[in-house]
């Protein structure tokens, strides 16, 4: 430690390590420490250069402006302070401590043995160093115009799992940010339809230590160590996640392609009272995690050990100025929050009016971006599908099941299937909420694939070390007679045919419809359900093209054409009365067949907004069935999952079992609508 830095008063509103006029701003906000140190180092991280004492403000931020600090320096804190688990204060001095704020780090975090929290063990060779910031731009006008939600076709997908296959890029670039944005992939997602990608977290994270024993890794990425840093593993050089990832989702944009972000917003990698201290819990850990009040034990409604404390007012500045960051510096147009009535918990319960959903809902940035909850934690009260704020859209697992339940011919399941095709009204709309709430989906990254749903009974997941114990066991598969790939011709058919179904109720759905990335391409992971660990084969999408996966590919890219055709499939607002369901012969549908356990064939029309009208004919499971269309014209079949292309035009006199077909009658004043 050979520099001696100039050190002034610091200004405790810019938090962070942030560059202002040649000047240094260090400000880190800990209402229980007794002092916080920033430490520097080299421009790798390595070898500890100067050290400062940071003064307390009384607003709980310690601050100071410093001069003479060389711009490719590193940091990290030191906080000090009592260390008494019983009153939840964790402080140890020996713990590198990385700046909440942080944009960049050295390097990904690898947890090790001396980050457990319980042993004052010397961090500093162990844990990534921090890079400066500049101030943040946080402008409306750097935030893309919004896109009607009905209008989106949401695509979830991993960065490294999505391209790390693809022949068609150049080798440096599969599974990282820039391979997102390269031009075979964006022809590859424009050729579908897709107008909004959704990403899994892209946030620094590690991997737990006992995945480390077992030699797996956190695939997923749901274990936080930062909420502004892009995670690095991505990046296709050293050192440029961030620009890499920004340039993604510029170029995505300019391609008429939205950015979404998984946001893990319930909880971190530090984990509970056996975990580590890498950030949050060094600072000030009655501040950022919910605590017991007696015993200053953690809350664990997420699994993962603790529970961030919303109830506090920095760390719900944090989360709002972490999404400003993200919708404003990166360029994304929103998030999907995981587990997210965590973020709507106080003391009672959960709360509508939680002061982070206020905070979010009045922010003039924050306002105008895409916010997607999944709609549960696992502490009590914690599923709430269709109770958040209206600003959010909501994962809508009734929807999932309803479907899966339906097209696999569960008894008693066709009225739930009908609520779910026209947007589950029925948990939205009494709280003054319109279709865009509900996010359709059937399969997602947390679960089967589409073809495994169809191909595999029961989970398995011996992969994962576990004794197959992992993942949902509530799943609604079937595997028609054979578990897992068969080469029976019959089989694989009815499978294909299953998956065409379960795509286009998803799409076609009043709602938001969203895809699991490979679904379209008979995506396997030989039936593990809880795939969460596995960076392997396993999990990376296969871009070898057979003639199964192609006629798959497109007739996901039909149903979203028709979807985009018609504006009477993309309505926000419920319009029940345009909603006439029938029985397959033609008569309307009576409350007694609502409630008839084997009603698996239905009809249903709806006007088209341009004078014409829609029908939608399906068969789920009954035999081969007369069919009668409700009204004499001159219908014609633009989708038909039993024999799949546009312009095919069977005949309804006879729908076989498994089929979903959308017919149009238009008349002398209809227009087609193709924007």
């Amino acid at each position: 430690m050979s520099r001696t830095l100039s050190i002034e008063a610091g200004n405790p509103l810019q938090l962070g390590a942030v560059w202002c006029a040649g000047t240094l701003n260090v400000a880190v906000f800990s209402d229980d420490a007794t002092g916080i140190d920033v430490e520097f180092f080299d421009v790798a991280g390595i070898v500890s250069q100067a050290r400062a004492s940071l003064d307390r403000h009384f607003s709980g931020v310690w601050c100071a402006k410093l001069k003479n600090v060389p711009d490719d320096w590193t940091y990290i804190y030191r906080a000090h302070g009592n260390r008494d688990h019983s009153k939840g204060l964790w402080f140890d001095e020996h713990k590198a401590l990385l700046d909440p704020y942080a944009q960049e780090f050295t390097h990904d975090l690898v947890i090790s043995p001396q980050h457990q929290s319980k042993h004052e063990f010397e961090t500093a060779v162990n844990t990534p160093k921090c890079r400066f910031q500049s101030p943040l731009t946080a402008s409306v006008n750097s935030v893309p115009a919004p896109v009607p939600m009905t209008d989106r076709v949401i695509y979830e997908a991993h960065v490294k799992g999505f391209s790390y296959k693809n022949a068609e890029l150049p080798e440096a670039l599969r599974g990282t940010y820039a391979g997102l944005a390269h031009t075979a992939s964006i022809a590859y997602l424009q050729s579908m339809g897709i107008n909004t990608l959704e990403l899994m977290p892209v946030q620094s994270f590690a991997d737990e230590p006992f995945l480390q024993a077992k030699g797996l890794s956190n695939y997923w990425g749901y274990n936080p160590c930062s909420f502004f840093a892009v995670h690095q593993g991505y990046a296709s050089q050293p050192g440029t996640a961030k620009a890499e990832l920004t340039q993604a989702v510029r170029t995505l944009r300019e391609a008429g392609i939205d950015v979404l972000i998984d946001m893990v917003f319930n909880h971190t990698a530090e984990g509970d009272a056996e975990g580590s201290t890498l950030s949050w819990r060094g600072l000030d850990n009655r501040a950022y995690y919910k605590l017991d009040p007696d015993s200053c034990v953690y809350e664990n409604h997420t699994g993962c050990g603790n529970t961030l404390n919303f109830a506090h007012p920095r760390v719900v500045q944090l989360a709002c100025d972490a999404l400003r960051y993200w919708l404003t510096e990166i360029g994304v147009a929103g998030c999907r929050f995981d587990l997210a009535t965590v973020m709507g918990r106080d003391r009672h319960g959960f709360n509508t009016d939680h002061p982070l959903l206020v905070a979010i809902a009045q922010d003039p940035v924050l306002r105008s971006g895409v916010w997607i909850a999944e709609p549960w934690d696992i502490g009590p009260s914690g599923y709430q599908l269709g109770g958040f704020p209206r600003y959010f859209s909501e994962w809508n697992d009734r929807f999932r099941d309803s479907m899966r339940s339906f097209w696999r011919g569960d008894a008693g399941s066709a009225s739930a299937f009908a609520q779910a095709l026209h947007g589950s009204a029925e948990v939205f709309e009494s709280t003054g909420r319109n279709s865009s709430a509900t996010l359709n989906f059937v399969t997602s990254h947390d679960g089967f694939t589409a073809l495994d749903l169809v191909s595999y009974a029961e989970p398995s997941n011996l992969a994962n070390l576990e004794n197959n114990r992992d993942g949902h066991r509530h799943n609604l598969s079937v595997n028609y007679g054979v578990d897992g790939p068969t080469d029976n011709p019959n089989i694989n058919e009815q499978r294909r045919r299953h998956i065409r179904n379960l795509l286009a109720s998803t799409i076609l759905a009043q709602g938001v419809p969203m895809l699991l990335a490979g679904d379209e391409r008979l995506n396997t992971q030989h039936g593990n359900n809880n795939a969460y660990c596995q960076d392997s084969e396993l999990t990376w999408l296969h871009w070898d093209w057979h003639d199964a996966e192609r006629e798959m590919h497109q007739w996901a890219a039909d149903v979203i054409a028709c979807r985009k055709r018609f504006k009477a499939l993309r309505q926000d607002s419920y319009h029940h009365d345009d909603w006439c369901w029938y029985a397959l012969d033609g008569r309307a549908l009576t409350d007694a067949d609502w409630h008839q356990p084997h009603l698996h064939g239905l009809q249903c029309t709806l006007p088209d907004l341009d004078g014409g009208e829609l029908c939608f004919v399906i068969n789920a499971f009954n035999a081969v069935s007369s069919a009668q269309l409700p009204r004499v014209g001159d219908w014609q079949c633009l989708l038909n999952s039993y024999q799949p292309g546009l312009g095919v035009s069977p005949t309804v006199a006879e729908i076989t079992p498994q089929t979903l077909q959308l017919w149009w009658l238009p008349n002398a004043a209809s227009h087609l609508n193709i924007n």
